[in-house]
């Protein structure tokens, strides 16, 4: 009896706690009230993990906090989840994954076919961990990997294409670059602030590259203050944190343009909204004047979508592309 008293107890502390956090509304309260993220995904009987990949994928409306901070789940979301038919294994299943051997397994293909369609691009991660040895394991939903199977059986059986076994064969490696073009893309559709937007992009390039696209030092501490916090895995040890700083780098030449170019149009547009904010004040209000157009750097990267806005004709010389072309000629 005093074992269970004591549950009830803990269990009342926490929604008292929960419902301070809310602003006051309980964590079973009326509308307007939320949830922490332990509490909702306890609530949508998720795992953590899971929780969180269903808030990256959209698939739960989370709020995020003014300042930071993990994000909180509107009471009436929670309902509207749990009223889903067939809860809380139709919610689970959006969401489940499988690493390469069990999506070898599902595909009826061997782990090192199914490395190499990763490899190349064929599936691409939507998640990660670090293994024990901090080695990066890579997850795939599993609703991708079916609809991958039904729509290219051909590449399931069989000798491998030519195009495949070359790319392979010239160390061809896809699996982080996609992972990380599919987050970026998935937090760019989650606000339509243009300096959230270019923090966003900003978090993708080293410190070196990042001075060389903002050089305003201001700038840079506002962008690194409001960038997104990395979604997967938290790592307690140094050197895993090292890894998975490392992981959200971009890698490749091209992959690396793309960012600085994204980023200075996401950062043209963020200065025609408002300033920086600088030490003893808040972003200022008055507008920062923007050059006129000038889109060379996009007639370079065919087949891309960018920003809406135009940069200035500053945008060569930001992301180093005017002196590349300089030498070309």
């Amino acid at each position: 009896m005093a074992v269970k008293e004591a549950a009830r107890t803990g269990r009342a502390g926490a929604e008292r706690t929960d419902a301070a956090a809310g602003g006051g509304a309980g964590a079973g309260g009326g509308a307007g009230s939320t949830l922490a993220a332990g509490r909702a995904a306890q609530a949508l009987e998720l795992k953590r993990g899971e929780f969180d990949l269903a808030v990256h994928l959209g698939l739960i409306s989370a709020d995020a906090p003014v300042g930071g901070g993990r994000p909180r789940v509107r009471r009436e979301e929670v309902d509207r989840l749990q009223a889903m038919a067939g809860f809380p294994e139709s919610l689970r299943d959006r969401v489940r994954t499988a690493g390469t051997a069990e999506g070898a397994a599902l595909l009826g293909i061997s782990s090192v076919r199914f490395t190499g369609l990763a490899r190349i691009g064929c599936v691409s991660p939507v998640a990660f961990y670090l293994n024990r040895y901090r080695a990066v394991v890579w997850l795939y939903l599993v609703d991708e990997l079916e609809g991958f199977g039904a729509r290219e059986p051909e590449l399931l059986a069989g000798k491998s294409p030519v195009g495949m076994r070359t790319m392979l064969e010239g160390g061809v490696d896809r699996r982080a670059c996609n992972w990380r073009s599919r987050r970026i893309d998935r937090l760019l559709s989650r606000t339509e602030d243009p300096w959230a937007r270019a923090a966003v992009q900003a978090s993708a390039l080293d410190a070196v590259q990042l001075a060389e696209v903002v050089d305003d030092p201001y700038e840079r501490a506002y962008l690194a203050r409001i960038r997104p916090e990395p979604v997967f895995g938290r790592p307690g040890s140094v050197s895993g944190r090292e890894t998975m700083g490392q992981l959200m780098l971009a890698e490749d030449p091209d992959e690396i343009l793309w960012r600085r170019v994204n980023l200075a149009m996401e950062l043209d547009r963020a200065r025609e909204r408002r300033s920086a904010p600088r030490p003893g004040g808040e972003p200022g209000s008055t507008p920062v004047p923007v050059p006129a157009p000038a889109r060379e750097a996009v007639d370079r990267l065919p087949g891309r979508t960018v920003a809406s806005a135009a940069p200035g004709p500053g945008l060569l010389a930001r992301i180093g592309l005017g002196r590349r072309r300089s030498r070309d000629h």
